[in-house]
């Protein structure tokens, strides 16, 4: 905190993500986004980064599964009787992680998503039936459970992206 003489000013601290702080807060210096251009330009003719047709097919391919794993959560949710209005407001959400969720991924690079799902819904329905859900969609091809992993892993190719 900063603090002057006679009263008290205090600067909030500075939020960072990860386990350690920042080498540094500094923003970058004219010659650093130079060299950042630069290096986009040199990058550009070796196909690297994707189009914006290509980014939109991903944002919409996250969107399809969102909604598949809500209406998963909803029938297991049925299935396990509970109340209706607990249905209707039952939780669920796909978060992205890795060079996704950075920003930083390749052209053609994988999504790597989580499912995180309500208590009531357990690994065996995560392995039964949304598998069984993802196998009925057109879109999906070479599914593959990997039911020994530690975390419950289901792998997928999801309209060309895996």
């Amino acid at each position: 905190p900063v603090t002057t003489q006679g009263s008290q000013q205090t600067e909030p601290p500075q939020k960072h993500y990860g386990i350690t702080s920042p080498i540094s807060l500094a923003a970058p210096k004219e010659t650093d986004c130079l060299l950042t251009q630069k290096l986009v330009e040199t990058l550009k003719p070796f196909g690297v980064f994707e189009e914006e047709e290509e980014l939109q097919c991903r944002i919409l391919i996250l969107g399809k599964l969102n909604n598949l794993v809500k209406e998963w959560i909803q029938e297991i949710s049925e299935s396990k009787n509970l109340p209706q209005s607990i249905i209707e407001n039952v939780g669920g959400k796909i978060f992205t992680f890795g060079s996704e969720r950075l920003g930083v991924h390749t052209k053609g690079a994988d999504i790597d998503a989580l499912c995180v799902a309500p208590r009531h819904v357990d690994r065996s329905d995560f392995f039964t039936s949304f598998y069984d859900k993802l196998k009925l969609q057109e879109e999906v091809k070479d599914l593959r459970a990997v039911e020994e992993a530690f975390v419950p892993v289901i792998k997928l190719c999801f309209d060309g992206i895996e």
